[in-house]
């Protein structure tokens, strides 16, 4: 072992994504002024440091397997994490960089990609030891106090961390944990040798303070060669992408991160009187939120926090005593609302920036031109965009938000409308941005170079192995995507295999993204003529077949059935004419079939009621027959539940049917009634609130059995009711 030359090399021992190390780098550079500084991170970015002066972070190196994109790694910076201090203050002064961890060719060759640095990676927590040591019992409270905090001006830590880490691994961890760990730590040596080889006489190396020790005493170069050799490799790609603060906190996965983003990025941007600030900006938010907020509140705040410190025993107000503040003054002790507030701070969501000339695949340039042509920003806030189909612009921002979603990049979201619409002309979308829809855009490049010929791609290959409902529901969404070709494609394929395709159900399932397909002819500018005809042909199909489809069913079998019924009687509607009559006609014939389930038979009595094919008398006759003592009774309950699922409306106003159903109830005896309880708590418990005390006060008025007692009107509660009535019929009004 040889120690390192100290007065050559300077070993900045930092915690990833902490102001105050931050702080501290770029201090210390500005004082050693290096002729080159070696970073932790993937050496295939050395080609990448030519863009840092215009990425706004927070950013993101990303390297992945050019033979299997969805292999990748990431390296986050936030304007607060060390490196990215070093890095621009290295193009700042025109200061050679380079990047000295193990390159991901080999990490992701060996199928150990990590983003995560070292704190994550050894069963050793040094933080905690250390904070133990100084007698606290949160390691994040004690680093933020010794570290985070720390402003500019005093004599630098590094020195003090390196000795703390020696201490720490000699005591609990003296050979590094995994063979990743000793295969980096070899790397990291390789590349400080060869730059001390390159003759730089003052050397800042930026590393995990865990690795520190690792690089004061250089062991023989044969040693680590060996450690290196024959490592499996692949080919690596990398470029910068946006990042989020969001994506930097551990609860996203990133073991690494840190809890607090937006109050790190507060406490390394803000000049001077952090906490003021922070309460200052706490009280604007809530005055937008039409809270009354005064400038004495936050006064009382800044004092509140003050104390909680000294009572405490820190050198400074943290987090922990901000929040404490915001609700007890601020918010007067509203918790939830104090919460929100300072969550949103905490995090402080915002979306980083790259310029237009870093490295991508054809297919991220393709989808930038068409971001920047339709105005369609990616943001890392959630935002609603209402689009309006009948405009070009809006129908193109519509196509393109479907095109990605079939390429596995859910940027936009469909929701429903706040404004109820008839017609197909609107829609109502959610947009919000994630960092790895980057990651998935370099993975969707295998299907092409464009946004448009990569979804059409990427349609035709999954239609070559879809089921008839997923080929419907792809042609549907092909259609909302304006793929002219896919649309063709898919509906040969479709036409095909509605021809081979014999069960039912499938059929049924099939039916109603087609008939909705239909239906984009005028809007989507398609003609929906084919899809009509095969969307008939598989109606003709499915009424051949309902009869014998629907018979000798399971219960369980029976209730997947009823959805089906519901939606193909969804979708004629759409289809109208020749095809309704078609489905209700062969509804009304096998409406009296006596070995159909129950809830089958009541569910296709309801849609032909609903649709004037059923009088009012016929069906009494039906329900009193299924409601008969030789019937079973969860058969007859079974009927009623299909018949009046999750709408109790029709049981308020038809008192004579509610009349037939209380007689068959309360004609049952104990045990029948307790077989058909369940099943009727359900059906009833469908049926909304109101609906429910409707029907109670029919029953406890006694106004079955078309008897209504006598109650006597209060007709001058009543007047104004009559005379609204009478104005909007035109009629003439009486005092």
């Amino acid at each position: 072992m040889a120690p390192i030359d100290t007065e050559r090399v300077h070993l900045l021992g930092i915690r990833h994504h902490g102001p105050g190390s931050a702080r501290a780098v770029r201090a210390e550079l500005r004082r050693l002024r290096p002729d080159v500084i070696l970073i932790e991170g993937p050496p295939e970015a050395d080609a990448l440091l030519e863009h840092v002066p215009g990425l706004e972070p927070p950013v993101a190196l990303l390297a992945y397997d050019q033979a299997a994109p969805s292999r990748a790694a990431i390296w986050p910076f936030a304007v607060f994490s060390p490196e990215w201090q070093a890095l621009r203050y290295a193009a700042a002064h025109g200061i050679p960089v380079r990047f000295c961890d193990l390159p991901a060719a080999h990490t992701l060759a060996l199928d150990e990609p990590d983003t995560d640095h070292e704190e994550s990676r050894v069963r050793v927590d040094p933080l905690s030891v250390l904070a133990e040591a100084a007698g606290y019992d949160d390691a994040e409270r004690w680093w933020d106090d010794v570290i985070e905090q720390r402003r500019d001006g005093g004599p630098s830590p590094f020195p003090a961390i390196a000795e703390a880490m020696v201490a720490v691994r000699a005591e609990l961890a003296p050979d590094p944990e995994t063979e990743r760990e000793a295969r980096r730590e070899a790397h990291m040596r390789k590349v400080l040798r060869a730059t001390l080889c390159a003759g730089y006489e003052r050397i800042a190396v930026v590393c995990g303070a865990w690795h520190v020790p690792a690089l004061l005493d250089l062991p023989p170069a044969t040693a680590d060669t060996r450690l290196l050799r024959g490592l499996a490799k692949t080919k690596v790609a990398a470029t910068w992408i946006p990042w989020t603060h969001g994506r930097l906190a551990p609860a996203t996965g990133y073991r690494a991160g840190v809890r607090s983003p937006g109050w790190y990025h507060h406490l390394f941007t803000v000049p001077d009187r952090p906490v003021e600030r922070w309460l200052t900006e706490a009280a604007r938010q809530l005055r937008d939120n039409d809270q009354p907020v005064s400038s004495s509140h936050v006064i009382e705040a800044v004092r509140l926090c003050e104390a909680l410190a000294a009572l405490r025993g820190r050198p400074l107000p943290g987090l922990e005593e901000i929040a404490d503040a915001t609700s007890a003054v601020l918010c007067e002790g509203a918790e939830l609302r104090a919460r929100l507030v300072h969550d949103a701070m905490v995090v402080g969501e915002r979306l980083g920036t790259v310029p237009p000339t870093t490295p991508t695949v054809p297919l991220q340039r393709d989808l930038a031109l068409h971001q920047k042509r339709l105005r369609l920003k990616p943001e890392a806030l959630e935002r609603e965009l209402v689009l309006d189909l009948r405009e070009e612009r809006d129908r193109e921002r519509s196509a393109l938000l479907h095109r990605l979603n079939l390429l596995g990049i859910p940027w936009g979201t469909r929701t429903r409308d706040s404004v109820r619409s008839r017609g197909t002309f609107r829609e109502t979308w959610t947009l919000r941005w994630e960092p790895e829809y980057d990651i998935a855009v370099i993975e969707a490049s295998r299907w092409g170079t464009t946004v448009t010929a990569a979804a059409t791609a990427c349609v035709h290959d999954r239609a070559q192995h879809a089921d008839l409902p997923t080929l419907t529901s792809l042609l549907e969404d092909s259609l909302l995507a304006d793929l002219p070709e896919a649309v063709t494609g898919t509906v040969a394929q479709l036409a095909q295999r509605a021809a081979e395709d014999t069960d039912i159900q499938r059929l049924m399932r099939a039916l109603p993204p087609l008939a909705r397909s239909a239906r984009y002819g005028n809007v989507r500018r398609f003609d929906a003529k084919a899809l009509r005809t095969i969307a008939t042909e598989l109606l003709s199909r499915i009424c051949a077949g309902l009869a014998l489809a629907v018979t000798g069913l399971s219960d369980d079998a029976a209730t997947a059935v009823t959805t089906d019924i519901d939606t193909t009687h969804t979708a004629v509607i759409l289809l109208g004419g020749d095809a309704e009559t078609e489905w209700l006609d062969t509804l009304e014939a096998v409406a009296p079939r006596e070995n159909i389930p129950g809830r089958i038979s009541g569910r296709i009595h309801r849609i032909l009621y609903d649709s004037g094919r059923l009088t009012a008398d016929t069906l009494h006759q039906r329900l009193s027959q299924i409601s008969s003592p030789g019937t079973p009774p969860d058969r007859t309950a079974a009927w009623i539940e299909g018949f009046v699922a999750n709408n109790g409306l029709l049981l308020v106003h038809d008192t004579a049917l509610l009349t037939l159903i209380d007689r068959w109830l309360t004609s049952l005896n104990e045990s029948a009634f307790i077989t058909v309880l369940p099943l009727l708590r359900r059906t009833f418990g469908s049926f909304q609130p109101a609906e429910r005390r409707a029907i109670a006060q029919h029953v406890i008025h006694g106004s079955l059995d078309g008897h209504t007692p006598d109650q006597p009107v209060d007709t001058q509660q009543a007047a104004p009711a009559v005379a609204t009535v009478a104005t909007l019929l035109g009629l003439p009004t009486h005092p």
